[in-house]
């Protein structure tokens, strides 16, 4: 995690961070690939201990919370993180009801999706 992304989440360095890596598949063939950090802190403890025990969405787990997506970019091709052959990157940040950033989540999609 770099001091860039840090300072997107709005948390300090000796804040624990939460990570996923998740892989969205159909068929047998891998459509995206999600690097995803989040503040456990400004989550529920229901929520944290379903993040770190199951394989539930992201998305799903904090829906509760009102959160709001919001788009930082898109990129044609591939960033470090992503496979060689990603054709596509969106950064997108969720936000809780009160504003406050809680995931940053940078999205590979792979050639699959053109098949």
């Amino acid at each position: 995690m770099t001091k860039r992304n840090r300072r997107i989440l709005d948390v300090s360095d000796a804040e624990p961070l939460g990570y996923r890596h998740v892989r969205l598949s159909c068929g047998g063939k891998v459509l995206s690939q999600a690097h995803n950090w989040y503040v456990p802190a400004r989550l529920t403890p229901e929520i944290n201990r379903q993040l770190e025990t199951t394989d539930i969405p992201f998305g799903k787990a904090i829906a509760p919370l009102g959160f709001e997506r919001e788009r930082l970019f898109g990129k044609r091709g591939t960033i470090e993180g992503c496979p060689k052959d990603t054709i596509l990157i969106h950064q997108a940040m969720l936000r809780l009801s009160d504003g406050r950033p809680v995931s940053l989540v940078i999205e590979c999609y792979t050639p699959e999706n053109l098949h």
